[in-house]
């Protein structure tokens, strides 16, 4: 290799702007393709805060890649945007409660986020601090910097513990803030997820439910087609948007998932020395976007929801057919083994059946109701998305 030579000295020559195909990235509103309505649902919930009044808490249900968080993102800046027209501070502050999960760590996120020590003369220390003191932290520095605090729990299905939902929404009915105001937003993949709240911390929501369902391939086509300048121009080959959109409708309506499988298209387009993304290479991205997704995913389930799937994968192996439908009692008698096996209690068969559910709900199995026979009932059966030696494996992954 010369002394003149890099590896990172060319441009790119599939990429113009690749962060437009980044989850993180978050898109003007033309860009938000077919979620208006939603869109609408949530500036109606939240729009008191515009003129300094409490926005209605809200809960988004919905599967991964339906623009739960996007929405929410968005929706929240141009409130801030629009009420600082009226003379009103709005600050947003965002929690990932799979990584914050402990109500400590909520808490200090969000004080950490609204703060600004030069305005509020306080500090948020990383630790050596009790809740307590993060919350009286948090309460001085929303009097003293905000009229309203606008809060994005998501995944709230995470937190450990359901009190920090109910001091952020009892906080101005409480006293515990004078000057100022706090709104809740909760995303969640969990349909039920309102269902594990106790009755006080329900009724002190009072919350607005919205559902974000699936994109159809219609779509996935635009949305898309409106990140497609993050390729330089001319190497994009038509049909690969198509082809790319299809794919992420038959399986799960997700956008999330067709924006990764565009993007990695591209990059094995690159791999190959290819100065065209051609619609050949989309399977294989396709391929690898499934393990990655695979990983995410089973990576931020319950331990014995990782059980359930390893069972499930089992019982299919184990199988003749590999399009097996597996009774959820045979799957209860393999996710006996699993536990048994990584030493731990296995959960009674009636919180299985809802882990289950949870599992059919994100789309990682499927399930249905079958007749055992004439006069014999019906039972629920279950099947695995993905090959079962692509489950155990994000399993094992997810548990390093």
């Amino acid at each position: 290799m010369s002394d003149t030579e890099s590896f990172f000295g060319n441009p790119d020559p599939i990429f113009a702007d690749k962060e437009l195909l980044r989850v993180s990235h978050l898109p003007d509103g033309d860009r938000i393709i077919g979620r208006e309505e939603e869109l609408s649902n949530l500036a109606n919930a939240i729009k008191d805060a515009q003129r300094g009044g409490t926005p209605n808490n809200v809960l988004i249900y919905g599967k991964t890649g339906t623009g739960k968080s996007l929405c929410s993102k968005y929706i929240t800046q141009d409130l801030t945007e629009a009420a600082a027209e009226n003379e009103i501070n709005i600050d947003v502050a965002y929690v990932d409660c799979f990584q914050d999960s402990t109500e400590t760590q909520t808490v200090r996120t969000i004080a950490e986020s609204f703060n600004d020590p030069e305005e509020t003369d306080i500090t948020v220390p990383t630790s050596g601090v009790s809740t307590s003191d993060y919350y009286r932290r948090l309460w001085k520095i929303l009097d003293a910097r905000l009229d309203v605090g606008i809060i994005i729990l998501d995944e709230i299905d995470k937190l450990e513990d359901d009190n920090v939902l109910m001091q952020l929404s009892r906080a101005a009915e409480a006293g515990k803030v004078d000057d100022s105001t706090v709104g809740i937003i909760g995303i969640s993949n969990k349909i039920r997820y309102k269902d594990s709240l106790n009755e006080r911390v329900k009724s002190s929501l009072s919350e607005r439910d919205f559902v974000f369902p699936p994109y159809d391939a219609n779509q996935l086509r635009e949305i898309l087609s409106s990140r497609a300048d993050a390729f330089r121009e001319g190497v994009l080959d038509g049909g690969v948007i198509s082809k790319v959109a299809a794919l992420a409708a038959k399986e799960h309506g997700d956008a999330r998932k067709a924006i990764d499988i565009l993007r990695y298209t591209g990059e094995i387009a690159d791999e190959h020395g290819d100065d065209h993304v051609r619609a050949e290479y989309v399977d294989e991205a396709h391929e690898r976007e499934e393990e990655a997704r695979l990983a995410e995913l089973i990576g931020k389930q319950p331990e014995h929801s990782k059980y359930l799937l390893q069972g499930l994968a089992l019982q299919i192996q184990q199988s003749s057919d590999p399009d097996a439908m597996i009774p959820s009692k045979q799957v209860y008698s393999a996710y006996e083994v699993v536990c048994e096996r990584e030493g731990t209690d296995p959960l009674k068969i009636r919180r299985v059946r809802d882990l289950l559910s949870e599992l059919a709900f994100l789309s990682l199995i499927e399930q249905d109701r079958k007749g055992r026979g004439k006069g014999k009932g019906a039972h629920t059966v279950n099947q695995l998305v993905d090959a079962p030696e692509l489950v155990v494996e994000a399993c094992k992954s997810a548990s390093m």
